[in-house]
């Protein structure tokens, strides 16, 4: 199990490869989230936020909650199939409680309840399809109690939304549900000069080229040509990105994907 607590507030961490220069663009998909995790948080809710990775879901979450909850976030990552008691010494740790992690279930149970009840908190829940029944019931438990103060936000992949549904006693508790779809190509065009600065100049055809060729409306995507794309310019001596630029970063992603 590979599991840890980490900060959802530190923007360097919003973009693939931590891509310099690169700003969190204000799509539908941002705004609905903004939206939602309002709701969430006013209603002390669950939500669920699902689709395929590299659609900008964490970013968006975590932007979102920049500006919503700043200070009363704390968001867990699972890369792997956790036990409930991975969940438990987790935010045992996240929430900063003192002394030794209980060892019985449901002395620990009691201790993170009489913690959470302290003050309100938005639980982020990332890579959430790795759960098994015993953690979305260990969630339930927590956010039942009629003591505990929080919102709880699931984010995970393209299979979360069918695994959450399984689990009828959650399921039938989560408030919102929202799924990311990768960018229209209309979108695109609008989204990608201000995206970063080396596309503002860039022709619309051949954001469009880069789009079909790699990009496919998928923010990591994207990010993977953008970094490739600086190098290219700086490799070709442009100033302005064009299909010169392109042929090079293309050539890159098909040795990249040949040898994946």
């Amino acid at each position: 199990m590979n599991a840890g607590f980490l900060s959802p507030l530190d923007e360097a961490h919003d973009h693939y490869l931590r891509l310099k220069g690169a700003s969190v663009v204000v799509t539908e998909a941002l705004q609905r989230i903004q939206d939602n995790v309002e709701i969430a948080i006013e209603e002390r809710a669950m939500m669920c936020v699902h689709g395929d990775s590299g659609l900008g879901k964490t970013m968006s979450v975590n932007a979102s909650l920049r500006e919503l909850a700043p200070d009363d976030t704390l968001r867990i990552q699972f890369r792997s199939h956790p036990y409930p008691r991975d969940i438990r010494n987790v935010l045992f740790d996240a929430l900063e409680i003192p002394g030794p992690a209980p060892v019985y279930p449901l002395e620990f149970d009691k201790l993170l309840k009489e913690k959470l009840a302290e003050k309100f908190r938005v639980l982020v829940c990332d890579e959430a399809q790795w759960l098994s029944t015993d953690c979305f019931e260990l969630w339930r438990h927590l956010w039942d109690d009629p003591g505990t103060d929080i919102t709880i936000i699931f984010v995970g992949g393209a299979h979360c939304y069918k695994v959450l549904q399984r689990e009828r006693m959650l399921a039938s508790r989560v408030l919102l549900w929202q799924k990311f779809e990768p960018l229209t190509a209309a979108e695109v065009m609008t989204v990608m000069p201000v995206y970063h600065s080396i596309w503002a100049e860039a022709d619309l055809e051949d954001i469009l080229l880069a789009n079909r060729q790699a990009g496919h409306g998928n923010f990591r995507a994207w990010a993977k040509i953008t970094v490739l794309a600086v190098r290219a310019l700086k490799k070709l001596g442009r100033t302005t990105v064009d299909k010169d630029v392109l042929v090079w970063v293309f050539d890159r992603l098909r040795e990249n994907k040949e040898l994946s």
